[in-house]
Formats: structure tokens, C-alpha cells, sequence
């Protein structure tokens, strides 16, 4: 169980202080969460903030009734808590391989390698012995890095906006590598998306507007609202830049 209690963040710049979350609570109860909401909603503060990259102005974090609001990024990996930026990182010569193994925390046989590959879609074959490097395209990348998540075996696996600079047909093929790491994951995923096919696949959806949580349940309760409430925030900004 992952629960934050009145979480805020908010940073000073050159026109004063700016809230960017306000007073967020929420104890996350499915498997496969969905973060949503307007540009510049706090979606992606939220989700580093849970991962221990940016560190709340008030508030806390427990998992699993634990208190971890003051644990770093490093001690929060070794609680399980994993996080996959926008664009996955690269690490030159360092093989697929390698990666999968050094998540899992062992040496893994080649089988086992090929396995988890397979499971996302990837020929095991042609990729195991490939660097990370820019040989990979974005969505290759993309499935490699949820493979080590999946060998890793975190409680919480964090994504922020997986879809982002990927084609099309890569994109269709990552809502599938979704559904299967929902059915194979023992713990919790969360997916920060604007995508309403990613959204549809979730357990449960959190709609955030303005720094606040405008509504969180199932999707089947608050996606037919989704749409409308993200025209009024739209709206609403519109109007005040008149």
C-alpha cells in the first residue's frame, strides 16, 4: 500500500512562490495506477516525489505503513520502488543482457534473459548481446526497460509518460507490453499518461488539476468525466490570460 498524506511542493522563481502540488492525499489501492491531467498539473512532481527525486515541501509517504518521506532515492530503490523517466536512460557499453541480470540482483541464465524479452514482445535473440546505446530506437528502449522492471520485481514501478517520442506503431505495441506487465507484476504500477488507451487499462485513475486531485476511482466511473473536466481547467487558464 502506497499512501500520501497532504503532500505539497512548491518552488520560488522570479514572481514569488509557486504551489506546484497542494495538500495531495490519496492511498493507492489497485494494481495499475493512472496519473492524468492537464500540462502542468503536477503529474510529474507527483511521480517524483513518490520516487524519492524531488523532495515535498510538507507532507508524507509511507509504504507499506512505513514512513519513507525523508529516505533518498537510492534507499527508496532498495524498498522497491523503481522509476522509468520519459526517455529511458543509456549506458554505453553495458548490454541488454547485463542490465536484466544486474536487476534481478543475480546472474541470470541466458533462458531467463530471453524470457523476459519475449515477454515484451522483443526477438530475445537479436537484442540480448546489443548495447543501450542510440543503435536502439525510443520504443525498443522503452520495452527493454520495463523488462528490467519486471526482472527487478519492485512494489512500485513508476512511469512518466511512457508514450512520449515514440511512434504510432511502437505505442500500439507498448499498450500490449502494459497489459502483460499488469497480469505478471506481483506489485503496484503507476503510468503517468495523457493517453485515453492507457487509461482504460487502469485499476483505478487519478485526475489531477490545478496541483489538486479533481477525482480518483475506477475508470469506468470518472473517464466519462475526464474529457469535459479537462476543457473547463482549459477554459478556465484561457480565460485568465484575456
Amino acid at each position: 500500500m502506497l499512501e500520501l498524506k497532504n503532500i505539497s511542493y512548491s518552488v520560488d522563481d522570479e514572481n514569488g512562490r509557486v504551489d506546484i502540488l497542494k495538500d495531495v492525499s490519496v492511498s493507492f489501492d489497485g494494481r495499475f495506477i493512472a496519473i492524468t491531467g492537464p500540462n502542468g498539473s503536477g503529474k510529474s512532481t507527483l511521480a517524483k516525489i513518490v520516487a524519492g527525486i524531488i523532495k515535498p515541501t510538507s507532507g508524507k509517504i509511507l509504504l507499506d505503513g512505513e514512513d519513507i518521506t525523508e529516505l533518498g532515492i537510492d534507499e527508496r530503490a532498495r524498498l522497491g520502488i523503481s522509476y522509468a523517466f520519459q526517455q529511458p536512460v543509456k549506458f554505453k557499453g553495458i548490454t541488454v543482457r547485463d542490465i536484466i541480470s544486474m536487476a534481478s540482483g543475480k546472474k541470470l541464465p541466458l533462458s531467463a534473459v530471453c524470457e523476459y524479452l519475449s515477454q515484451m514482445g522483443l526477438c530475445a535473440i537479436d537484442y540480448v548481446d546489443r548495447e543501450i546505446n542510440d543503435s536502439l530506437s525510443g520504443g525498443e528502449l522503452k520495452r527493454i526497460e520495463i523488462a528490467t522492471i519486471m526482472a527487478r520485481g519492485t512494489k512500485v514501478s513508476i512511469f512518466d509518460e511512457p508514450e512520449a517520442g515514440i511512434d504510432l506503431w511502437s505505442f500500439q505495441n507498448l499498450i500490449q507490453v502494459f497489459n502483460k506487465l499488469r497480469e505478471k507484476t506481483d506489485g503496484m504500477v503507476i503510468i503517468i499518461s495523457h493517453q485515453e488507451r492507457i487509461l482504460n487499462i487502469a485499476d483505478k485513475v487519478l485526475l489531477l488539476s490545478n496541483g489538486q486531485i479533481s477525482d480518483y476511482g475506477t475508470g469506468e466511473s470518472i473517464m466519462p468525466g475526464i474529457a469535459s473536466g479537462v476543457t473547463d481547467v482549459c477554459i478556465k487558464a484561457a480565460e485568465q490570460e484575456v
